[in-house]
């Protein structure tokens, strides 16, 4: 389970980013994880209260936010979920596509108290 020291560099630089803006205390804090991503949002959940255990996020809520894996069909132009349709076009049944969305992992959004 890589999850705990993604979450670990995640703690770090909203810490950082708060030391340097003068943010005290953080209510909350948004991730982004792509549906295709090697990350595992409940994962990320269960490990999360260890990894601010001590810092300025020890109260902090922790908001995840899936991000779909789309691709286009490099025959059709159709955008599509490969999820949802087993990695082909439901417009034309190509499995040629290009992935354009999906494998982030970002941090979206800190709200400070």
């Amino acid at each position: 389970m890589h999850e705990l020291g993604v979450v670990i560099e995640v703690v770090n630089t909203v810490e950082n980013f708060a030391k340097k803006n003068g943010v005290a205390k953080i209510d909350t804090l948004v991730l982004q994880i792509g549906e295709l991503s090697s990350i595992v949002p409940r994962y990320i959940e269960s490990c999360y209260p260890a990894a601010v255990d001590g810092t300025i996020l020890q109260d902090t809520e922790l908001k995840i936010e899936i991000l779909p894996g789309n691709a286009i069909c490099k025959k059709c132009s159709k955008v599509f979920n490969l999820i949802a349709n087993n990695g082909k076009c439901p417009q034309c049944g190509g499995k040629h596509w290009e992935l354009l969305c999906g494998k982030e992992f970002m941090i979206k959004e800190i709200v400070a108290c």
